[in-house]
């Protein structure tokens, strides 16, 4: 089996959809201290379940996106797209209904989305 680079366009936004999910995956991974803080998140003292939990997370998403990169199927893409989506969802909901509509989660709401709006664009046939 050969890396794959994508040539056409919508494969390559998923594609790079895939690439940044890698990338976010491997950080929470490698960095979960500051992977919690990006987040707004801390471990209690003398706890460690709250680093293991965010390399756990950064260890499934570096893991899909990565599978996503060696495969280039559309079902894989799929997959990452419904995540984030749903991941997108949630966040709305948050926003709704705990009272967390801050600029930074509106931020991220909107990367969220378009993590999700490339790979499923590209899987259903829209790009």
């Amino acid at each position: 089996m050969e890396f794959y680079i994508p040539t056409e366009t919508g494969e390559l936004l998923a594609f790079s959809a895939a690439i940044v999910t890698a990338l976010f995956g491997l950080f929470a991974l490698f960095a979960p201290g500051t992977a919690l803080k990006l987040a707004g998140l801390q471990s209690r003292d003398g706890s460690r379940e709250g680093y293991a939990f965010a390399r756990s997370a950064g260890g499934f998403y570096a893991g899909l996106a990565i599978v996503a990169l060696m495969m280039a199927q559309s079902w894989i893409y799929m997959g990452i797209g419904g995540g984030f989506a749903l991941a997108a969802f949630g966040r709305i909901l948050s926003l709704m209904s705990d009272g967390s509509f801050t600029l930074k989660n509106l931020v991220v709401l909107v990367v969220q989305a378009g993590l999700a709006a490339l790979p499923l664009a590209y899987a259903f046939g829209f790009i």
